[in-house]
C-alpha cells in the first residue's frame, strides 16, 4: 500500500470506532432501561437538582461535574483519543459523517481495484442512447415541472434572467449526456460534450464574478470554503486511489478558473464598484490567458512547477506525451470562455433591466424583438453548427477555444427569450445540476468498470448484473445516483463543522489541528511500512 492510504487508513480506523461507541453511548443515554435503573447507581448527587448539562453528564457516563470541566477545558484531539463521553456524544454526527464518508471510499476502492465485481464491454446504441435520454426529459417533464416567480435581486420585479434554477438545470441536463457518453462510449456527440464542458466553465466565470461582485466577500474563509467544495472529495479520491489530480481533469480546470477569478476581482477589490477597473482587469485575464497559451514556451515556464500536481499520462494509452500535456490540451480548451462568463455576469442586471423594459412594451414591439433575436440566434446557431461542430473532432479542439461561446450565448438567448420560458424548469435536471461534481468524480469508480491500478481510464463497465446489460445499468445508475448524493450532503454537512463561518479563530484551530494529524499520521505510516518490510525480510 501507498504511504497515504496507509496514513488515511490509520486516521480512519479510531474515528469509526469512535463513532460506533458515540452511538452505543446515545442509545444507553436515551435507553428506558437506564433511565429506569439509574436512580440504583452508586452516585451521590441528587438528579432533580442539578442542571440540564449536568444530567447530561451523568447519564453520559458517570462523569462528575469537575471533572468534566476538566475535560472540556482540554483540545479536541485529546478528548477524542481518550475516548471523551462528553465529546464523543457532542460530535457523534460528525464522526458519523466521516465514518460514512470513509465507507464509500472503501466502496469505490472495491469496485475499481478489486475483482469482487465483474465487468462488461461497453457498447454503442444511437437508438437506445438518444431513447433513455429523451424519456429521462419525458418523466422529468411530467414530475418536476415546475413554474418559479423568485424576483430579481436587482430589482424587484421576477424577470429570472439566468436564475439559480436555470443555471442549475442546465448543469444537469448537460451533466446526464456527459456521463452517459462515458458509459456507452458514445463518440460520434464529442464535440457536443466539448461544448457541455465549456458551458460548466463558462457558469464558474460566471457564478464567481456574481457572488464576489455583489457580495464583496473576499474573506480567507470563504475562500478555503471555495477550495473544499471543489476540492475535498476529490483530493480523499487521489489518495485511497492513488491517482493523480489530472485523472479528474474537471476538478483542476475548474480549480485554475475560480482562482483566476477571485485573484482578478480580490486585487483592488475596493474598486469594483467602477466600470473602468473591471474593463481592465478583463482584460488582464485576456492578456494573461493569451500569454500563457499561444505565445511558444510560455506554458512550460509557468506550469513547470505545478508538474507534481497536473502532470499526468494514461498507463494504457497507446500514444504517450509529455506529462504535462493533458493539462495544457485540457485546460486550453476552456482558456477563454470563463472570462465570457465574468462579462456575461458584469453585465447581467444591465440586461434585466433592458428585459423589464421589453417586457413593458406592447405587444407588437415586443413580439417583433424577440422574434429578432430569435431568428439571429438560429441563423447564427445553424452556422456554427454546420460550419464549426462538424468538423473532424481533432480539427474541430483548434477552433474550440474561439467558438465555444457561440452555442452558449445561443442557448442562454433562446432559454430566456420569454417570461414564461425563463421562469419554468425540470427540478428532476435542477437537483441533479447541484451534484454534477460528485457524479463526475464517482462515475470513474463505481459507474464505469474498475481500472484495477492508478491513473487508468475506465475502458469497461462494472457489471452488477451479468448478461443483462440494460438492467445492469439500471442498477448501476441507482447506486451511482443515491452514493454521488450522499457524497454531496456529506462534503456540506463536514464543511460546515471544519470551515465555520465568521470564526476565524476556530477555523484557524482547524487548520492548525488538521496539519498536526495529517503529518503524525504521515510519519506513523513510514515507521508502520518500514517495520512490515523488515518483518517481511526476516521472515
Amino acid at each position: 500500500m501507498h504511504l497515504l492510504q496507509v496514513a488515511v487508513l490509520l486516521g480512519f480506523v479510531p474515528i469509526l470506532l469512535g463513532w460506533l461507541y458515540a452511538e452505543l453511548l446515545e442509545l444507553w443515554k436515551n435507553s428506558r432501561f437506564f433511565r429506569t435503573h439509574s436512580d440504583d447507581n452508586s452516585i451521590a448527587l441528587d438528579i432533580g437538582s442539578l442542571g440540564e448539562e449536568a444530567k447530561t453528564q451523568l447519564l453520559a457516563g458517570g462523569f462528575s461535574v469537575g471533572s468534566s470541566v476538566a475535560h472540556k477545558q482540554r483540545p479536541g484531539l485529546v478528548r477524542f483519543f481518550m475516548m471523551d463521553k462528553d465529546f464523543l456524544l457532542e460530535n457523534r454526527l460528525t464522526l458519523r459523517a466521516i465514518s460514512e464518508f470513509g465507507v464509500v471510499l472503501a466502496y469505490f476502492y472495491t469496485c475499481d481495484r478489486t475483482d469482487l465485481f465483474g465487468e462488461s464491454s461497453k457498447s454503442y446504441n444511437r437508438d437506445i442512447f438518444f431513447f433513455l435520454y429523451f424519456l429521462l426529459i419525458i418523466v422529468a417533464a411530467i414530475t418536476s415541472f415546475k413554474i418559479h416567480h423568485d424576483t430579481s435581486p436587482t430589482s424587484s420585479k421576477s424577470v429570472l434572467y439566468l436564475n439559480r434554477h436555470q443555471t442549475e438545470e442546465w448543469k444537469g441536463w448537460m451533466q446526464v449526456l456527459f456521463v452517459m457518453y462515458h458509459y456507452f462510449a458514445a463518440k460520434e456527440i464529442y464535440n457536443a460534450i466539448r461544448v457541455f464542458i465549456a458551458g460548466y466553465v463558462w457558469m464558474t466565470g460566471f457564478g464567481n464574478f456574481s457572488y464576489y461582485y455583489v457580495r464583496k466577500d473576499f474573506s480567507f474563509t470563504r475562500f478555503c470554503q471555495m477550495m473544499w467544495r471543489l476540492n475535498f472529495f476529490v483530493a480523499f479520491c487521489c489518495i485511497v486511489l492513488d491517482n493523480h489530480y489530472m485523472l479528474y481533469y474537471i476538478c483542476p480546470m475548474h480549480t485554475f478558473f475560480t482562482l483566476m477569478v477571485y485573484c482578478s476581482l480580490g486585487i483592488f477589490n475596493k474598486y469594483n464598484n467602477m466600470g473602468s477597473v473591471i474593463a481592465v482587469k478583463i482584460a488582464a485575464c485576456f492578456a494573461v490567458i493569451a500569454v500563457i497559451w499561444e505565445v511558444p514556451h510560455v506554458y512550460d515556464i509557468v506550469w513547470s512547477p505545478f508538474a507534481f500536481l497536473l502532470a499526468y499520462n494514461d498507463p494504457d494509452a497507446t500514444k504517450k506525451f509529455q506529462p504535462m500535456h493533458e493539462w495544457h490540451f485540457r485546460a486550453g480548451l476552456d482558456r477563454y470562455i470563463w472570462i465570457l462568463g465574468m462579462i456575461y455576469a458584469y453585465f447581467h442586471p444591465t440586461v434585466e433591466r433592458w428585459m423589464e423594459k421589453l417586457e413593458a412594451a406592447e405587444a407588437k414591439l415586443r413580439i417583433c424583438i424577440k422574434a429578432s433575436i430569435t431568428a439571429i440566434c438560429l441563423l447564427a446557431g445553424y452556422m456554427w453548427y454546420e460550419y464549426i461542430y462538424k468538423l473532424e473532432k481533432y480539427t474541430y479542439n483548434r477552433y474550440h477555444p474561439y467558438t465555444s461561446w457561440i452555442p452558449i450565448t445561443v442557448y442562454i438567448c433562446l432559454r430566456n427569450i420569454t417570461q414564461e420560458f425563463r421562469s419554468c424548469t425540470l427540478t428532476l435536471f435542477g437537483w441533479l445540476g447541484k451534484i454534477t461534481l460528485e457524479t463526475y468524480i464517482s462515475q470513474f469508480h463505481i459507474w464505469l468498470s474498475r481500472s484495477g491500478k492508478p491513473d487508468a481510464q475506465p475502458r469497461r463497465l462494472l457489471s452488477l448484473v451479468p448478461d443483462y446489460p440494460m438492467l445492469n445499468f439500471m442498477l448501476n445508475t441507482i447506486i451511482y445516483v443515491a452514493v454521488a448524493h450522499r457524497v454531496f450532503n456529506l462534503t456540506n454537512q463536514l464543511k460546515v463543522v471544519f470551515i465555520p463561518t465568521r470564526d476565524n479563530k476556530r477555523l484557524l484551530y482547524n487548520l492548525i489541528t488538521g496539519a498536526i494529524v495529517t503529518i503524525t499520521l504521515y510519519a506513523l505510516s513510514m515507521v508502520l511500512l518500514n517495520l512490515t518490510k523488515k518483518l517481511v525480510c526476516m521472515l
